[in-house]
């Protein structure tokens, strides 16, 4: 059922010959161990041999950690196995998904703005150099979701475009640069996130486009990168109806299941029609649209039977391996199936030489891996991609731009932001600490205006008393005061957005309750307003009034110099939005 002559594999017969022999060596828990990509918990020599050696893991997608951690964490992971091992990281944004240290290029919408495909080609090869000197040798990436639904609270500015066509380019740029470096790609999410307004994470997802619209976006996007002979998909928790109907006309409601769990949408669809013969990852499994289908003892080997090669990641390891293992001798994974998995997870390992590589060899010496790691000629990729990106969405209000401080000597910066989560702090992504109205404030003032950093109700409610709280609440409406008071001691409102939805149902915009205040953009008529999104690219539905609107993509530091470049005229706005950056509506419009 595999060919391992054709792509993505390529192989000789004496390496056809050693995924088979390996193969027919294995014990039943060798062989269902291999099925298992593991998130690491320690990076111990102890734990991690520990693992290798009771479950016979056949991939590694690891927790972050410095290049140096990761290199000696890989070093100890490939000299140990038996079987040498994938070991994947999530290059999404460029190599700072190997490790913390390294570069980051730029999420997908903000490569997609610059309409380049250029930067997407340098966002994966700076990827593959990082994450291949450390010892990776899988990514799961590039994402080739398409955008079509601003609500979407887990892709918006993880998403090359919204026209299946850029998608396309930008992805085989991304995949020709990550490849340079020996690094396997993996195409997420099958079959395609970016229509529902929900987060897998979180609850099912639906990809609810007909067979026909389906074909015409996420089928061309697909089917033209498994023709340039990409060797890995990622399933996700998402379902496709119209496709599960196509190929089972008498399915019910009721018998509709996430991808990573369909036999239409994986082996008929994804084998048969698209012509796959790669591996097929699951998403992660502690996701609820996988676990809210059906018991974990059930789908771990449903997942494997539905036509995934490898299951990503462990619950508890005992109870997973003995769940597949059960899964296996009871005929739910049949041995074909099971062989046909195998086959595909050693013909990759065999594509990237693994079985022909002395295990001291696999990595490259850390001195020469750490010396890859940061290098300026591949942070300045960083700041060109800043450059080109940003994105003059709204201009309506003449005399607003360019800024001066002439101009617009007194500047009142105001922060805005979306519900307040701890974790998004946790993953890096392309922000920094603290909101980034602070430091743009301090920009401006570095260039000679005269800044006021606006104090919410809810940062000053922080540093009171419960009594103190009570008492400033019930005079909410004390906000209140004349038009002049705000005309009369600034030039120029600057309301700097940061709005992240990772880990939450929504990506809105969370208002203070004040009436008056300058924290809502009431005034826009009153006073020149410039409105700024650093993160999510759909903020101007919230504020549709503003005039002026710009999406800088996220708030890196040299994302805001280039911005403040920007609004002083130092420099051209040539980012074009990839996605409906107006969110459908008229209002945002005028």
């Amino acid at each position: 059922m595999v060919d391992l002559t054709a792509a993505p594999y390529n192989l000789s017969a004496a390496d056809i010959e050693w995924v088979r022999t390996t193969i027919a060596q294995m014990s039943d828990e060798e062989k269902i161990g291999q099925l298992f990509v593991n998130m690491g918990a320690s990076r111990s020599e102890e734990y991690l041999t520990g693992v290798l050696e009771n479950y016979h893991i056949g991939a590694v997608r690891y927790n972050p950690g410095t290049a140096e951690e990761v290199w000696e964490q890989n070093h100890i992971l490939q000299t140990k196995s038996r079987i040498p091992l994938l070991i994947a990281a999530n290059t999404e944004a460029g190599g700072n998904g190997a490790c913390t240290d390294g570069t980051y290029v730029g999420y997908e919408v903000k490569i997609g703005a610059t309409n380049n495909a250029q930067w997407a080609y340098e966002m994966g090869r700076i990827s593959g150099v990082e994450a291949s000197a450390i010892g990776c040798n899988w990514s799961f990436a590039p994402i080739v979701d398409i955008m079509r639904n601003w609500r979407n609270p887990i892709i918006s500015n993880r998403s090359f475009s919204s026209d299946p066509d850029q998608v396309l380019e930008l992805s085989l740029a991304y995949m020709k640069g990550i490849m340079e470096s020996g690094i396997l790609p993996a195409a997420k999410h099958f079959p395609g996130d970016g229509l529902d307004e929900r987060d897998q994470h979180l609850s099912a997802s639906v990809n609810h486009y007909s067979v026909q619209e389906w074909d015409a976006t996420f089928g061309k996007v697909y089917k033209g990168l498994i023709d340039a002979g990409l060797p890995s998909i990622m399933a996700g928790h998402i379902m496709q109806p119209a496709y599960q109907r196509h190929f089972n006309p008498g399915m019910s409601d009721d018998d509709l299941l996430p991808a990573t769990l369909s036999h239409e949408i994986l082996t008929d669809l994804l084998r048969g029609k698209l012509g796959f013969n790669g591996v097929v990852v699951t998403d992660a499994s502690h996701m609820v649209g996988l676990t809210g289908a059906m018991a974990r003892k059930d789908l771990l080997p449903a997942a494997i039977a539905a036509g995934c090669d490898m299951f990503l990641f462990f619950n508890d390891p005992d109870e997973d391996m003995a769940w597949m293992l059960e899964g296996y001798r009871s005929g739910v994974i049949t041995e074909e199936r099971l062989t046909e998995a195998l086959t595909r997870i050693l013909g990759l390992k065999a594509r990237l030489g693994l079985h022909r590589t002395p295990r001291e060899e696999i990595l490259p010496p850390k001195e020469e891996a750490l010396a890859c790691i940061g290098l300026p000629e591949n942070t300045a990729v960083a700041r060109q991609v800043a450059d080109h990106a940003i994105t003059l969405v709204k201009s309506k209000q003449a005399g607003v731009l360019p800024i001066s401080p002439t101009s617009h000597k007194r500047v009142l910066v105001v922060a805005v932001s979306g519900p307040r989560n701890p974790i998004s702090k946790a993953f890096g992504g392309g922000g920094e600490a603290g909101h980034p109205a602070d430091a743009v404030a301090e920009l401006l003032r570095q260039r000679g205006y005269e800044v006021e950093r606006h104090e919410s109700l809810l940062d000053k409610l922080e540093a009171m008393t419960p009594e103190e709280q009570a008492t400033a609440v019930k005079n909410v409406y004390s906000g209140k005061a004349p038009i002049a008071s705000l005309t009369d001691r600034c030039d120029l409102v600057l309301l700097v957005s940061k709005i992240d939805g990772m880990m939450q149902p929504t990506e809105r915009v969370m208002w203070p309750a004040t009436k008056g205040t300058v924290d809502i953009p009431w005034y826009v008529f009153e006073v020149p307003t410039i409105y700024v999104s650093t993160a999510t690219p759909y903020a101007l539905v919230d504020v549709p009034q503003v005039k002026t609107y710009i999406n800088t993509y996220d708030d890196k530091p040299f994302t805001l110099e280039a911005l403040v470049d920007k609004l002083e005229g130092a420099s051209e706005f040539t980012g074009v939005s990839p996605v409906d950056a107006f969110c459908g509506k008229i209002d945002t419009r005028i």
